[in-house]
């Protein structure tokens, strides 16, 4: 299903945008005809169910489109403001909510984030509390280089239940419950040393947020960060399919995946995975959000002109951006990665005194991206499941695609 342009640009209070007016009108009309031929081909080849697109161009919403199935048993067509779990894209959302605290003075990005985070360690039979978390700062949490290798101790978002067990309780299993497991632990290498994607780093930064911004990280990030850009239907998503929103999307793993589910009143019951047997509202500040394509590209389109951005001060803005020190944003000869991690966001400078910048998001049942091109061209593309039926990843098959098109 589809929103005509101009009752889209009504319902949003956009004006119309230069992309699609005047003599170029016909040739981008035609091209987004194309596009959506190349996305429902992508689905069939795929056997993908469902996706959701959503494209801006210098801040104004210029495509908005559903494919395939919203929900495969009712054969609900997927509308073009669906709903869908956005996993990884809530990073760049919390690093916002960070970025703002600071411009506030609240907070500073070479601060302790443990200064932020009044939580006692578990501490484990036989270890001592490794001293490093004390240096570790808000800004190796955002650029992911805070200490923790996933591919060495593992990623604690995938093991609640024995989260659970050490902590005396019942999953599902809280974020503040996952980061007193993960105090307890040693760190995989110095903080600052070198890059490694960390979901932890970002349950840390939402205690930070809910410390520094005295509310609750979900309430300060809707207040902040999103209602001052008109994104009012975004939150953190429910892992049972009964407590979603009306116009969320249904979920389908790639490998149909199932386990006993955490949350009750269903706790026990044998469930696909991305029903409740995934510790799903545990993700939190690293990939709990619900939003649509619309949404994001609304966000992501705040930061286009610095001088008009009202969530972040340009300063804030440039950070996001700016490259690592050291291993995480040069190679060990010194030369710079052609990308890197800023505070949120991947990034790839152009040579045009500009940016590509984008984040990805994989967790059963979806496959999301995001992407901010250096010409002002926005995109989100959300799908309502993981891979193909190779064991690909979604948005790393879309990704080039979708970049020639746009």
């Amino acid at each position: 299903m589809t929103t005509s342009r101009r009752a889209f640009l009504k319902h949003t209070g956009l004006a119309a945008s230069a992309y699609l007016v005047g003599s170029h009108a016909c040739a981008a009309e035609t091209k987004f005809q194309v596009f959506d031929k190349f996305m429902e081909g992508f689905l069939a080849e795929h056997k993908v169910p469902g996706a959701a697109v959503a494209v801006s161009h210098k801040g104004e919403i210029v495509h908005s489109k559903g494919y395939g199935l919203a929900n495969i048993e009712n054969k609900l067509p997927v509308p073009a403001d669906a709903l869908f779990r956005i996993a990884s894209i809530s990073k760049p959302i919390t690093a916002a909510a960070i970025l703002h605290l600071v411009d506030a003075k609240k907070v500073k990005l070479d601060d302790p984030v443990i200064k932020y985070v009044p939580l006692k360690p578990l501490e484990m039979p036989g270890q001592k509390l490794d001293p490093r978390w004390q240096a570790i700062t808000i800004h190796q949490c955002l650029r992911h280089t805070g200490g923790w290798d996933r591919d060495k101790s593992g990623d604690p978002i995938g093991i609640p239940r024995q989260i659970a067990r050490a902590l005396g309780t019942k999953p599902p299993v809280s974020p503040q419950q996952i980061i007193r497991y993960m105090m307890g632990r040693p760190l995989d290498f110095d903080p600052g040393e070198r890059y490694s994607y960390s979901n932890l780093g970002y349950l840390l930064l939402g205690r930070a947020i809910e410390t520094a911004g005295g509310e609750p990280y979900e309430k300060f990030v809707l207040k902040r960060i999103l209602t001052p850009l008109g994104i009012t239907r975004m939150h953190l998503g429910r892992a049972l399919p009964s407590l979603r929103a009306k116009s969320e999307v249904s979920y389908y793993d790639a490998k149909r995946a199932t386990g006993r589910c955490l949350y009750p009143p269903n706790a026990g019951a044998v469930v696909p995975f991305p029903d409740g047997a995934a510790n799903f509202e545990g993700y939190e500040a690293h990939g709990g959000w619900i939003a649509s394509p619309i949404d994001l590209v609304k966000f992501a389109s705040a930061f286009d002109t610095p001088a008009a951005c009202p969530i972040l001060s340009r300063s804030s803005i440039a950070a996001m951006w700016q490259r690592p020190p050291g291993l995480a944003g040069a190679d060990s000869k010194g030369k710079p990665r052609a990308a890197f991690y800023g505070c949120g966001w991947n990034v790839r400078p152009t040579g045009m005194n500009g940016h590509n910048t984008w984040h990805t998001g994989l967790i059963s049942g979806t496959s999301t991206i995001l992407v901010r091109r250096h010409d002002g061209v926005n995109w989100a593309i959300l799908f309502n499941t993981d891979r193909d039926g190779e064991g690909k990843v979604l948005s790393g098959l879309i990704d080039r695609p979708a970049y020639d098109r746009l």
